[in-house]
């Protein structure tokens, strides 16, 4: 496939965060884009509003003409969150046009740039976006494709006409980021994930090899200390903030809720919280390093840097009300977060609503959840969230519960929150998950800031 001749594009699941990136990007080409999902959201909205045609209904008649013929020049590109039964996938696999992948358009498309592509269990969203940021403040043209909205962009996806560098996500998701071939590579983390796909951890780690094994030989891996023990590359770096490691800072401190560090002498203040986020800049500080850009234009972006939707995302920040909402949905993710919230409100009560997300991986980490939901003042636990998956019988979110040690904890619908939150006084208050707990933010913020 040629990407250069393509006039028309289809997206099989539009509204996801990265299938919409790829459709903007194609938009930007000046080519026909449409697509189905099965929900409505602001993100297929803002789509249909910048022309793209989205239908929500299964229906074969919806699909432009042009792509059902199998016109030359056209383009099919699908999730692998969509069923196997959706009746346009099965149009599609009966009539043998051919589908692509996310994945494998994103492979295409990376190679005719220079790649900088960031793995890893948890922080690829959030770093990805930084370095995206810091580059482009730094003067380098560059295209990004992101997992979340960038705060600073207001997208997901940041385009510039002269980029000769792309920024990616590299996804270990049904081993997607096996179609990149990368310049330089950041893995932020190898912690299990996705069992459900590679069974053990041992499994994983093969393929976060294979992922290396894929960087362009003249390129570099940027890596934590402990994972260069288990994936290896000949050019490597690492990074930490407290172990020995070539990026260390001698210094981190946090002063009136903003992180300081100095690392070669360069002072860099974060315009965002948490401390797995001074990590995640820590690599991106390495990445503009190693494209030997200017220190203090490194510092400067760096410091206006405030993040990414969902990530560790404030929507009240008052003397006696916090709100934050996060996208946590691994025990990893989870931890650090909770973690940073209570290094920022350590007097404080922390209340926590979590929304588990898939019922493999709480069956597959169900003492880690326990665990690291533990550390709240007060646990509030909804129904699973299903996602591309069928219930597994016995996996529930009371078992969480039942393992958790949390003082105050409790099992709430989703039908009966809002109610809760607007009955109840909270003095530091998250929503952690990645299913559609994300509805709930803008009538919490509403209740909560009636009571300023």
């Amino acid at each position: 496939m040629n990407l250069k001749n393509v006039n028309s594009v289809y997206f099989l699941g539009i509204g996801g965060i990265g299938m919409s990136a790829l459709a903007r990007y194609f938009i930007s080409l000046g080519c026909k884009v449409a697509g189905y999902d099965k929900t409505k959201t602001s993100l297929t909205q803002a789509l249909e509003q910048e022309g793209v045609q989205v239908h929500y209904d299964e229906n074969t008649e919806a699909i432009p003409t042009e792509i059902k013929n199998n016109e030359p020049n056209t383009l099919v590109i699908f999730t692998p969150a969509i069923p196997k039964n959706n009746v346009e996938y099965l149009f599609f696999i009966n009539q043998k046009i051919r589908l692509y992948k996310r994945a494998e358009v994103l492979g295409l498309i990376t190679q005719n740039y220079f790649t900088i592509a960031v793995a890893g269990t948890h922080g690829k969203t959030t770093t990805s976006s930084i370095i995206a940021h810091v580059l482009n403040e730094c003067g380098v043209d560059c295209i990004a494709f992101l997992g979340g909205i960038s705060l600073n962009f207001n997208s997901n996806l940041l385009l510039n006409n002269n980029a000769k560098t792309v920024v990616v996500e590299a996804d270990e998701f049904d081993r997607s980021f096996l179609t990149l071939s990368p310049n330089i590579a950041i893995v932020t983390s190898i912690d299990a994930d996705h069992l459900d796909i590679y069974g053990d951890k041992e499994e994983m780690h093969k393929s976060y090899q294979d992922f290396v094994n894929k960087i362009d030989k003249n390129g570099v891996l940027i890596t934590k200390p402990e994972i260069k023990q288990k994936i290896q590359f000949k050019n490597t770096s690492t990074y930490h903030l407290k172990s020995q490691a070539d990026y260390l800072p001698s210094e981190v401190k946090v002063e009136n809720g903003s992180y300081f560090l100095t690392i070669n002498q360069d002072k860099i203040k974060l315009g965002f919280p948490g401390i797995h986020n001074v990590e995640n800049s820590l690599a991106a500080y390495v990445v503009a390093k190693k494209l030997n850009l200017d220190s203090a234009k490194i510092s400067k972006a760096l410091a206006s840097y405030i993040g990414v939707k969902r990530r560790f995302e404030y929507h009240v920040k008052s003397q006696n009300i916090v709100y934050i909402d996060d996208y946590a949905h691994h025990p990893e993710e989870l931890r650090m977060c909770i973690s940073s919230v209570k290094e920022l409100y350590p007097n404080k009560k922390i209340t926590g609503v979590f929304q588990p997300h898939l019922f493999s991986r709480t069956r597959d980490f169900l003492d880690e959840f326990a665990s690291s939901l533990s550390v709240l003042d007060e646990l509030i636990l909804l129904d699973i969230y299903p996602a591309r998956e069928l219930p597994i019988p016995g996996i529930t979110s009371q078992l969480i519960i039942d393992k958790a040690t949390a003082k105050d904890k409790k099992l709430l619908t989703k039908a009966t929150l809002l109610d809760h939150v607007a009955a109840n006084n909270f003095e530091v208050l998250l929503t952690l998950g990645a299913g559609d707990i994300d509805v709930f933010v803008e009538p919490i913020t509403a209740i909560l800031n009636k009571r300023l």
